[in-house]
């Protein structure tokens, strides 16, 4: 079937307290769901493959992409940002997965280094049972997302725009949000679980060290990110959080995702939805619901950055 993908009318993000946020992530109604690692926070270093996906990618040095088509060179506009309560502050924004990664299986199937351990470079993401991709769904979120924190004047950053092959691998990912040296990243999913499991969550990341991976300077900001996440997009997106994951709470803490573990700067995961599940997969589907789901996303940084 036929997907709106264009966004509706936005609205500027509004900041909630710490407590407001807390607050709102203990609702207990049934959402949408996040699960096991639908992994694609992360960046590689070179391997077979790598090469043609750099040169089909802007590097990071290189100028801003044009609006509608950001990627980790920089901005997702060439125009002047406005000035706002974001000014001077750097977000990235990790869509997960790639829609080229299913016809590289060999590359992302290659394991990299995640600090303690060794994982596939990404995966394929999951979809809906009518064939809504993941990769689709998170790279629509994370423009809706975009747009609006440039909206407060932030200088935004995607990891990539399927403007690449396949990738980035997911040791990448981690270290594009740490090459920026971002403020906060947020990497953007929707689960693959079983059906009557339904709930958002937002995966923080636990006190790793060993290896290359050390999580000890981001644990509590992290933690902080993502129940302000959780609170603003419980109350914005009327979804409630996972009642498989994380006891009710939104929140789930993990030590095994390569971007969270090789992470040096804030960052969490957001898992918006199980898209098995007939009632998500509604909700998923719709361009409405997933601008809710970007604003959300944005109120909960913005009220993070804000502090």
């Amino acid at each position: 079937m036929p997907y709106d993908d264009s966004p509706p009318p936005t609205r500027r993000a509004r900041p909630l307290s710490v407590a407001a946020a807390l607050a709102a992530v203990c609702l207990t109604a049934a959402g949408c769901g996040g699960g096991p690692e639908a992994d694609g926070a992360g960046a590689a270093s070179p391997r077979p493959g790598a090469d043609a996906a750099s040169r089909a990618a802007p590097t990071p040095s290189g100028p801003a992409s044009p609006s509608g088509s950001g990627s980790d060179s920089g901005s997702g506009s060439a125009k002047p940002l406005p000035k706002g309560p974001l000014t001077g502050r750097t977000v990235v924004i990790d869509p997960g997965h790639n829609p080229g990664n299913r016809d590289h299986t060999r590359e992302i199937n290659e394991k990299v280094d995640i600090g303690t351990g060794r994982k596939e470079c990404d995966t394929t993401g999951t979809s809906t049972d009518d064939g809504y991709a993941e990769a689709r769904f998170t790279l629509d979120v994370s423009h809706r997302l975009r747009t609006l924190l440039e909206a407060e004047g932030a200088l935004v950053r995607l990891t990539h725009d399927a403007d690449r092959p396949f990738g980035p691998c997911i040791d990448e990912r981690a270290r594009i949000g740490n090459e920026a040296k971002a403020d906060a990243v947020v990497s953007v999913h929707a689960d693959g679980s079983a059906v009557g499991n339904r709930g958002f969550h937002v995966i923080l990341p636990a006190g790793v060290k060993g290896g290359g991976a050390d999580t000890s300077k981001i644990v509590k900001s992290s933690a902080d990110l993502g129940a302000r996440i959780a609170g603003h997009f419980a109350r914005t997106t009327g979804s409630a959080p996972s009642n498989y994951v994380g006891g009710n709470t939104g929140l789930d803490t993990r030590n095994d995702l390569g971007g969270l573990n090789l992470s040096t700067v804030p960052k969490v995961f957001v898992e918006c939805g199980n898209m098995r599940d007939p009632k998500d997969a509604a909700l998923l589907t719709s361009a409405s619901w997933r601008q809710k789901a970007a604003q959300g996303l944005a109120d909960g940084i913005t009220g993070y950055l804000k502090g």
